[in-house]
């Protein structure tokens, strides 16, 4: 029996081996882009990672760009990879989707988002379930419902800052407790906080090595995820029994509950898990860079304070904001969409080739990655002017907005445009007219952030804060 083991296992070698050697030699024969798949196994997996805990805010794709052009191969996370940094590719990337790619993430993203995820469905589910998520965070149900739960918890945390706060980890908390309130209608508490710890762990995770084995941060991050799991399981099965009662609450998990054919605990699960991610990381960074970029820049931070000034001096001190006070704020919104350009709040996606595609003279074989760079647009001189200067005022010249329309795409695009990207712009809007019309702020000098929202900058970014009086 032993020996009928030892040959079958040696016949899967031979095989596995002589099916990567007959992929190799077509690989050989096809057009690839330049580029190089660095060590076996490992890529340029560790290049990629530590080039991100750089000051940098392109490292990995610069250095390549500068040597092979805007298309070009490499091998990380486990499998050879096509990176774009030409805006046309990316556009047809996005536009080509379920035709020519379909949505592929590295393991250690899928393992810890969960199968179900929105990020990873695929077909006619994807499109039911992005539309079920763009339903809740329309502009219609943001003026009529979610804003006034916006300005309440935005200002609520604000009021119990002291002199000196952590920014980052501050906006983590604000954005993490709307997205649980806007999710599942729980207001902040010991819960939410004892998940968001969790959930800090589970995003660490997002780009190691998918082994355990070899790498304690993937551990710790799937350790965590479990947790959540958990946590978000029991608040599932309570909403089910809530609901046999007659008692339902609108909100995401009560459209998920309440969905035609039904949806398993697991499903909403990840589901849940995927849509917390993406309110709370994303959007809490924005918010701190934002900050960050307008304290470097001081006639910014003069005329989005005046433009706050004006909006507050014609409301009680304890009045929230209203739908026609988010639509009077023009600068703002430049602020708003040179944050996102400059930081990137999507840096790309990853997709999968689903035969051979042939673009730029070039040919990726079936079942390679691609990886299109919406930051790489976003940071170059071709594109925008002095790219790596914050410039909000390029966005008040309708020529700049509209020259920008097929390189900008902080949200991404095609069928996987954001659902929630007006969602983030009103909670971060509604951050800066809190803060701008309460504090004044300083730097602390010896731990300034840097450039790029790197793994350094988790608990960075402490600001010495001063509350104001503006004379009502």
């Amino acid at each position: 029996m032993a020996l009928l083991i030892a040959i079958a296992l040696l016949s899967a070698s031979l095989a596995a081996a002589a099916a990567l050697l007959l992929a190799s030699r077509r690989r050989r024969r096809l057009p690839l882009p330049p580029g190089t798949l660095g060590l076996p196994l490992v890529g340029e997996t560790l290049q990629l990672i530590s080039a991100y805990k750089t000051e940098n805010p392109e490292p990995f794709i610069d250095e390549r760009v500068g040597r092979f052009g805007t298309l070009f191969t490499t091998h990380v996370f486990g499998e050879p990879t096509v990176f774009s940094a030409d805006p046309e590719t990316n556009r047809f990337i996005l536009q080509n989707e379920g035709r020519l790619f379909e949505c592929s993430y590295p393991g250690s993203i899928a393992n810890l988002l969960g199968k179900h995820s929105l990020l990873l469905m695929t077909g006619g589910l994807h499109k039911r379930m992005h539309s079920l998520t763009m339903s809740f965070a329309n502009s219609s149900i943001i003026r009529d419902h979610l804003l006034v739960d916006i300005d309440r918890l935005v200002r609520l945390n604000l009021d119990s800052w002291s002199d000196r706060i952590l920014l980052m980890e501050e906006a983590k908390k604000i954005t993490f407790e709307l997205t649980v309130k806007q999710l599942m209608s729980y207001d902040p508490g010991d819960w939410t906080e004892s998940l968001r710890k969790e959930y800090v762990l589970v995003i660490e995770g997002f780009f190691t090595l998918p082994f355990a084995l070899f790498s304690a941060t993937y551990r710790r991050a799937i350790k965590a995820r479990t947790k959540v799991a958990e946590a978000l399981t029991l608040v599932v099965r309570w909403r089910r029994k809530e609901r046999e009662t007659g008692a339902e609450k609108e909100d995401m998990l009560g459209a998920l509950l309440a969905g035609d054919g039904g949806f398993s605990d697991e499903e909403i699960v990840d589901f849940l898990v995927a849509l917390l991610v993406a309110g709370y990381e994303t959007t809490s960074t924005i918010m701190t860079l934002a900050v960050k970029f307008l304290t470097e820049t001081p006639l910014a931070l003069a005329q989005l304070k005046e433009e706050h000034e004006k909006i507050r001096a014609n409301k009680n001190r304890s009045e929230g904001l209203e739908w026609n006070d988010y639509k009077s704020m023009p600068f703002t919104q430049c602020v708003i969409n040179e944050t996102l350009r400059v930081a990137n709040i999507i840096s790309g996606v990853f997709r999968r080739t689903m035969t051979d595609v042939q673009i730029k003279g070039y040919t990726i074989p079936k079942g390679w990655k691609v990886f299109a760079s919406f930051r790489a647009v976003h940071l170059d001189h071709e594109y925008f002017k002095e790219a790596r200067t914050f410039n909000p005022w390029r966005w008040q010249s309708n020529a700049a907005s509209s020259s920008a329309v097929n390189v900008y795409t902080p949200f991404g695009g095609g069928p996987r445009l954001c659902p929630g990207y007006e969602l983030a712009r009103v909670e971060i809007a509604v951050f800066l007219h809190h803060l701008v019309t309460s504090f004044s702020w300083a730097t602390a000098e010896e731990d300034k952030l840097v450039f790029f929202p790197t793994t350094r900058m988790q608990k960075r970014y402490p600001i010495n804060l001063q509350r104001r009086n503006i004379p009502l």
